[in-house]
């Protein structure tokens, strides 16, 4: 199995860089890539974002993750968004399980109004998700699940469009 550090160093090479390079790119020393290249030690968050955007490379590949097929769907493949459906699945550690489906004409009407935050009010779990980004995603043409939380309190929250 391909640790991180065998995958930056590949990427790092493939991009005729030394780890001095790196390391000004980052503006961190040359031997905390060396650690990363040797798998002593990880970057942290926002290090691996710089590291994804150096390489133009998502943070799931630089951590192994193997790209996710058909998540954007071309623009001649597109599905009217009037017929698509947000489907919300919440199952919190108190034992509720929450479904709902919602058409994004409707998700669209209440960003419109400036109301979905009336729908959601109440639950936890929904209140922080940006539904105006989510949407803009999908009229790009990402559909599939679009969002998936796990809280520490063990909530869990999935986000579907289909």
């Amino acid at each position: 199995m391909e640790t991180f550090g065998t995958r930056l160093s590949n990427l790092r090479k493939q991009h005729d860089m030394t780890q001095n390079d790196l390391a000004e790119k980052l503006n961190i020393s040359p031997q905390a890539v060396s650690k990363w290249e040797n798998d002593l030690t990880d970057p942290d968050i926002s290090t691996l974002i710089k590291i994804s955007d150096i390489f133009d490379v998502s943070i799931d590949e630089l951590l192994g993750k193997p790209p996710r097929q058909g998540l954007i769907v071309e623009q001649s493949d597109k599905k009217d968004l009037n017929k698509l459906l947000f489907k919300i699945s919440i199952d919190s550690t108190s034992g509720d399980k929450i479904r709902i489906n919602l058409p994004i004409a409707v998700i669209k009407t209440l960003i419109d109004v400036g109301g979905s935050d009336k729908v959601f009010n109440g639950n936890e779990a929904l209140k922080n998700i940006d539904f105006k980004q989510l949407l803009a995603l999908v009229e790009e043409g990402v559909i599939g699940e679009i969002l998936s939380i796990q809280t520490c309190d063990g909530d869990k929250v999935h986000i579907i469009v289909e």
